[in-house]
């Protein structure tokens, strides 16, 4: 099961790059203070992921059941982060402009495997022997 993890979380942050790279060739970082996506919420979705990614690989190779809770934890925050994000991009609340360019195709890809992977996270920690 950590293979295929592996995998999805892999579509996961392929989609998220290109979405990162969309944000920042459509200008997201000149827009106004007030923005549809934050700065601080979309290097904290990433900077998270790639922490928990760490966390995953380090709880395969060695087998410990710590690190992969660590992972969960860490990718646990970063779909809520992820969340945050999508509800924003849907245009609900008073960010109702902007955000609607993002590809719809690589928002859903991402947000799919995203939680793909959150589960399968979640059950092969669950299921981690200890050493």
């Amino acid at each position: 099961m950590g293979v295929v993890t592996a995998m999805t979380w892999t579509i996961a942050a392929l989609a998220g790059v290109y979405l990162l790279y969309f944000w920042l060739s459509t200008g997201g970082l000149r827009r106004a203070k007030v923005t549809r996506f934050p700065l601080a919420l979309v290097v904290s979705h990433p900077a998270l992921a790639v922490s928990a990614l760490v966390c995953w690989a380090a709880a395969l190779v060695t087998g410990s059941r710590a690190l992969a809770w660590a992972a969960f934890g860490g990718l646990a925050v970063a779909a809520l982060l992820g969340f945050a994000m999508f509800t924003r991009w849907l245009g609900t609340g008073r960010h109702a402009t902007g955000g609607r360019g993002f590809p719809v195709l690589a928002v859903t890809l991402h947000g799919l495997a995203g939680v793909t992977t959150f589960t399968l996270v979640f059950l092969t920690a669950s299921a981690a022997r200890v050493f």
